[in-house]
């Protein structure tokens, strides 16, 4: 058995790939692959409506005034596209991270852009609180969660402004207020489906750009007047993020999945808190349940603890290019058993050396 870590593209739930697999040769007995249909026939503007309401009735946002979008170009492209549709005079933005400093790099180009607060001073291993909010902004901007170094917020400061919010990593894995925010932009890869498509929640009254004044395919309200589909969209993954949302909703929604995803982070940081062999990176109170950062205080042991993760099925598990260390990801479809693999091969490293 596999265990799969990977931190995205990440683990899906494995009927989802089988009935994925099963489309791409047959879609809906058709006789066609999934993959060879137009994107206006019937059967796929059916899977469109079905991700798109799916994704707004588990945010409980249906009938509230907000759009889903399935478009591309991952979050990166929503560093951009955010400013463009809501930018006027100045924004604010919390530096947690790399795709936090992304974000602000395109928001700069637009103007003039507060950094409320940044944690680059620690190495990103805490999220920054008591902060000053700007006023007369346009609006605020936060990464809920940041992958690499492995923390998360539990609260979201705002203000009167609009509050947009990177969710890519942890959406749908835990339950909050999301009617606070007024846009939530997230990649598939991380929690959803596979890479190629991007999730845009956006609440249509803060869409106040004149019609026809930003390009089409960078303007949320052209995407909203097409319903995704005002470009060809990524086909195959829309389908598989629709199944996964299926899935999520079968399980019971996100208030079923975040107490699972509550177990697995206890388990997961007890295990490093007990080692004397392992030290995690994020402080403990901002510690993520989706990215489990870590390192091996022996380096000597490296080339064994490798060895056993092999051994044991364990993949996915090092950490970011720019830290190095471990990376545990432990997305919602992950099984608390796989979490429980990589503890017990921690505890044999520490034991027999």
């Amino acid at each position: 058995m596999k265990h799969n870590f990977s931190a995205g593209p990440c683990i899906l739930p494995r009927e989802v790939i089988e009935r994925a697999a099963s489309a791409v040769l047959d879609f809906n007995e058709s006789g066609l692959s999934l993959i060879e249909i137009s994107h206006r026939s019937k059967d796929f503007v059916a899977v469109m409506d079905k991700a798109q309401s799916l994704a707004l009735k588990l945010l409980g946002l249906e009938n509230k005034g907000y759009k889903a979008l399935f478009l591309q170009g991952g979050a990166s492209l929503q560093f951009a596209m955010v400013p463009m549709n809501l930018f006027q005079r100045s924004a604010a933005y919390l530096d947690t991270g790399t795709w936090s400093t992304k974000a602000i790099e395109e928001a700069k180009r637009m103007g003039t852009t507060h950094v409320m607060a940044t944690s680059a001073d620690q190495g990103y291993r805490y999220i920054p609180e008591g902060f000053d909010l700007p006023q007369g902004i346009d609006y605020v901007h936060y990464t809920s969660n940041n992958t690499i170094y492995g923390t998360q917020m539990a609260r979201f400061p705002k203000t009167d402004a609009p509050l947009v919010c990177d969710m890519s990593s942890d959406i749908f894995s835990r339950q909050l207020d999301f009617e606070q925010f007024d846009l939530i932009y997230a990649g598939a890869q991380k929690n959803m489906g596979p890479a190629g498509a991007t999730l845009v929640v956006v609440k249509e009254s803060i869409l106040k750009k004149e019609k026809g004044s930003l390009p089409a395919m960078l303007d949320y309200q052209a995407h909203i007047k097409g319903e995704s589909m005002y470009n060809t969209p990524s086909v195959f993954a829309v389908y598989v993020s629709m199944l996964t949302l299926e899935w999520l909703d079968r399980q019971g929604g996100i208030a079923q999945i975040e107490p699972k995803n509550r177990e697995k982070g206890r388990v997961m940081y007890e295990a490093i808190d007990k080692s004397e062999l392992f030290e995690g990176y994020a402080h403990a109170k901002d510690r993520s349940l989706m990215n489990a950062t870590f390192n091996l205080n022996r380096p000597e042991l490296t080339d064994r603890f490798n060895e056993l993760l092999r051994e044991a099925g364990i993949e996915g598990l090092a950490g970011h290019r720019s830290v190095g260390g471990y990376r545990a990801s432990m997305y919602n479809a992950l099984p608390l058993s796989s979490v429980q693999a990589l503890t017990e091969v921690m505890g044999y490293l520490e034991q027999k050396g």
